[in-house]
């Protein structure tokens, strides 16, 4: 993935599903691959999350920089608020 903002997004997105369903593995597993995107494509380190009622912001060291992307959390969540509407349609299946 060439963009650090479509990287962080896709990554923060699907962090926030894995952080309310920790046992969901299909999440899991794709978090665990857009974040070693962000570590080895990108070359980030110590990424920390924190939000407020409006937006999320993910800090991150970058070349020696400290640098900050924010997102509306309206983006950020909509998966999950869909995970939540229809659980049903999410149903996760233990690996064999």
């Amino acid at each position: 993935m060439k963009s650090l903002q479509d990287a962080l997004y896709n990554w923060l997105t699907i962090k926030i599903v894995t952080d309310e369903r920790p046992s969901d593995t299909a999440a899991s597993e794709t978090e665990k691959m857009f974040e070693a995107m962000l570590i080895d494509e990108h070359r980030l380190s110590n990424i920390e999350i924190e939000k407020d009622e409006i937006m999320y912001y993910v800090h991150f060291d970058q070349n020696g920089e400290r640098k900050k992307s924010r997102f509306p959390r309206e983006l950020i969540e909509v998966m999950l608020n869909q995970i939540n509407l229809e659980p049903e349609k999410y149903v996760n299946y233990p690996e064999d």
